[in-house]
């Protein structure tokens, strides 16, 4: 991606600030220690408790298509799977086709009786009309935003909004970005996919007011082939960073920043290691903790009708590179010069996360906004 020259640029140009920071005051000379690669006290590892027997406890989760997508379903599907391993409940997995299947599939797991049936990213007025058609059964959707109180007893709903993770991830593109342009690749044109995007690029231009934002919507979660042409029409653009945000079609935007020296951000998991040296850092979404807490609420008998806002502060979003990931595929595989900035980039975003979590920065919230 740095060609020779460039590299030369940049490693003097962070010389230079790296000297001008040290004159300004102790604080700011302070070199920035990496809490994941510090050396801390080895703990002793101890034996996992068996889970308790909940298995009276019953909940069946509904995932929009099938698993695979390395992105948002798989990470509902682990929360489910952690849910059973560690709660001792009885869970069934449903992995369905598409939006044609997801009334059925609603009305076929109804029939079961579960304490819990939890539904992830079906459409909320289908959601809705059948938490209300059957009253005595227990509902939790996710990924199915509600925007006003629904007022029923029997539906919860987790919306966890990711506008200022993906500020923090537009932080780093921003500062990383060689042409000054970065791209977003979309699964489509609406609120809960703005919200990453603008949030991301309110980031990039925090730190680049010059830099230039681009954005393209596949128009599908699916269609990783068009994902790849429409990031591909991105880099040939002159974008030489690309967020996805478009579930499987954005493992073609990953392809992409492979096949053309650039790079790629990853989205709700962990998906640093998919490429590695092509993927600088991922905005995760932790619809695994949200199918958690979900199941958990049942087995404490604290299951909470209502929707549930959820977001950076209650550790339901956050990078990839943050602590309790702690990923550094990118410091090991990456290029030399931009590794070596990775240090700058990294207290930028400490700095920025700690001014949102106190209020100092305010990043828009496009889902509730309507953008």
């Amino acid at each position: 991606m740095f060609s020779p020259a460039s590299k030369r640029t940049i490693l003097l140009t962070l010389v230079l600030l790296l000297l001008s920071v040290a004159v300004v005051g102790a604080q700011d000379a302070t070199e920035y220690v990496d809490p994941c690669l510090a050396d801390p006290a080895v703990a002793a590892t101890e034996e996992a408790a068996a889970p308790a027997d909940n298995s009276d406890v019953s909940f069946i989760i509904l995932l929009p298509n099938p698993r695979g997508d390395r992105s948002f379903i798989d990470s509902a599907a682990a929360g489910a799977e952690r849910a059973i391993a560690e709660l001792g409940v009885t869970g069934t997995i449903v992995e369905t086709s598409g939006t044609e299947e997801h009334d059925a599939a609603i009305r076929r797991a109804i029939q079961e009786s579960p304490d819990l049936i939890i539904s992830i990213a079906f459409d909320p007025t289908l959601v809705l009309e059948i938490a209300e058609e059957f009253p005595d059964q227990l509902f939790a959707a996710q990924e199915s935003f509600v925007p006003e109180d629904h007022g029923l007893e029997n539906l919860a709903l987790f919306t966890i909004f990711t506008h200022e993770n993906s500020y923090l991830a537009g932080i780093a593109a921003g500062m990383l970005s060689e042409t000054k342009i970065v791209g977003a690749v979309g699964g489509g044109d609406f609120p809960g996919i703005n919200l990453f995007i603008v949030g991301f690029e309110e980031g990039v231009l925090s730190v680049c007011p010059d830099c230039q934002t681009l954005r393209s919507y596949v128009g599908a979660f699916d269609d990783p082939v068009t994902g790849k042409e429409q990031a591909l029409n991105l880099y040939a653009q002159g974008a030489d960073i690309l967020y996805q945000v478009a579930g499987r079609s954005g493992e073609g935007v990953l392809q992409a920043a492979e096949e053309t020296g650039n790079l790629a951000i990853g989205v709700d998991s962990n998906q640093d290691d998919l490429y590695p040296g092509s993927i600088l850092v991922s905005a995760m979404k932790r619809v695994d903790n949200a199918v958690f807490s979900f199941v958990e609420s049942i087995v404490n008998d604290a299951y909470a009708p209502g929707t549930t806002n959820v977001g950076m502060a209650e550790g339901f979003a956050g990078l990839s590179w943050d602590v309790g990931v702690c990923s550094r595929t990118i410091d090991a595989t990456g290029d030399e010069a931009l590794v070596a900035m990775l240090p700058a980039v990294r207290m930028a975003i400490d700095e920025a996360r700690a001014a949102i979590l106190a209020g100092d920065i305010v990043v828009t919230n496009a889902q509730l906004e309507g953008q």
